[in-house]
């Protein structure tokens, strides 16, 4: 956690996000409700990341400070889900955007040349989307956008 923190330029009051296999692992790690889940449902697996309230599996250091939350997303990619089943636990992500870029990276040799110094494998399954990821904060009863990405916000009413 702290090794993605100082390599992204971020504090403690980034969210993280746990990418996780399936919907069932997510009650392990965030409070769901009826509604919310129906919100996750519709959007995993897919391009969102849903900031929801962590239980006290989630680790303190992990979770907001503040807020006491997580963001939590369900892959629909191939690499991810394989690494996920390998592991057989969630992973701790985040967007791979370092201190003064204007975007993400999503080119492997890119990436691999400007930080196989300071990362312990680069995976190449070819460029990734430009985009980020959309992420969604459900911890207020209603949708809020925090970040507009690749998924598509009509589906939240947003």
């Amino acid at each position: 956690m702290e090794r993605l923190r100082r390599l992204r330029g971020i504090d403690d009051k980034h969210h993280l996000t746990l990418m996780c296999s399936d919907l069932s692992e997510l009650g392990s790690f965030a409070r769901v409700d009826n509604r919310q889940y129906r919100w996750i449902k519709g959007g995993t697996p897919g391009p969102y990341v849903f900031i929801l309230e962590a239980t006290k599996e989630v680790p303190r250091r992990l979770s907001h400070p503040s807020r006491k939350t997580i963001g939590v997303r369900v892959p629909d990619h191939a690499i991810p889900l394989a690494l996920l089943a390998e592991a057989g636990e969630p992973l701790l992500t985040a967007t791979l955007q370092l201190p003064g870029d204007e975007e993400p990276m999503n080119d492997p040799s890119e990436i691999r040349s400007r930080l196989e110094k300071l990362v312990d494998l680069v995976i190449c399954g070819g460029p990734a989307p430009a985009q980020p990821t959309t992420v969604i904060d459900l911890t207020s009863g209603e949708p809020e956008l925090v970040r507009a990405g690749r998924g598509d916000i009509a589906r939240f009413g947003l």
